[in-house]
């Protein structure tokens, strides 16, 4: 880049007020991920944007001007930043429509507090190719749908529906009700080249550093392991997902 050259913004970003508005007037929270709003903007029109944001359920996070600066390379923001998702959201009915449209049992992976776009992005890769009938991911200090995720991802986001709910504990109850059986990955759990996934299933996959939250570990109603030979005994996030999908697929083509 030259120094008259001016750098490059994030494509998934609309800022400055009349852009945001206008955005935000015809959005919904299946196409924002977040709004970013300065701490310091003037009460009447932080307000209209607060207003905005309930209306569509869209989450808000007020920043000081330097985080706005840094997320649009010093460019005029106005005091506001949408971030739109890179791609609609999807229902978790919009999963289990797919399921029953293929004439398959549900199969679901579910993201805890999974924080990498890239391990997002090719979880939602390695879905497609798996046969998995849709993603579950929270709100809340996790990865959403960005030009990151959707490069990462190679064209799969198109094929395999991201649900984005706000309470994933209550959404993975919700599932079992539905007659999915619920697993994650654990150190001492079930060999998974044993594991029956047979039937309705849904994976678990845990945050990078912290692996799966205490409230949804509770709901488990079993959990696998990657029995492993090296020193190291974990493995990346979107490496271990890969590996139980695969399992299941097999499991489901009847190769044991």
């Amino acid at each position: 880049m030259t120094e008259h050259e001016t750098p490059a913004v994030d494509e998934n970003l609309v800022f400055g007020r009349h852009p945001a508005i206008a955005a935000l007037q015809q959005a919904d929270a299946q196409t924002v991920n977040k709004i970013f709003l300065q701490d310091t903007v003037q009460k009447e029109f932080a307000g209209d944007i607060l207003a905005l944001a309930k209306r569509h359920k869209i989450m808000v996070s007020r920043v000081p001007k330097a985080k706005l600066d840094t997320l649009v390379n010093g460019a005029n923001h106005q005091g506001v930043v949408v971030a739109l998702a890179a791609f609609p959201y999807a229902s978790v009915d919009d999963i289990f429509a797919k399921a029953e449209a293929a004439g398959e049992p549900p199969f679901i992976m579910v993201l805890d507090n999974v924080e990498d776009p890239h391990n997002l992005g090719s979880i939602v890769r390695t879905a497609d190719a798996a046969g998995v009938h849709g993603v579950i991911i929270g709100k809340h200090r996790a990865a959403t749908l960005t030009g990151t995720v959707s490069k990462a991802a190679a064209g799969a986001l198109s094929r395999v529906p991201v649900a984005r709910v706000t309470n994933l504990s209550r959404t993975i109850e919700e599932i079992k009700k539905r007659g999915v059986w619920v697993f994650g990955t654990a150190m001492d759990g079930e060999d998974f080249t044993t594991w029956n996934s047979s039937g309705p299933v849904a994976i678990v996959i845990g945050n990078e550093g912290k692996g799966i939250s205490p409230g949804v570990a509770k709901l488990l109603d079993g959990t696998v392991t990657i029995p492993m030979a090296g020193q190291i005994q974990s493995l990346n996030a979107s490496v271990a997902a890969a590996i139980i999908m695969y399992r299941v697929f097999l499991g489901r083509r009847g190769d044991n």
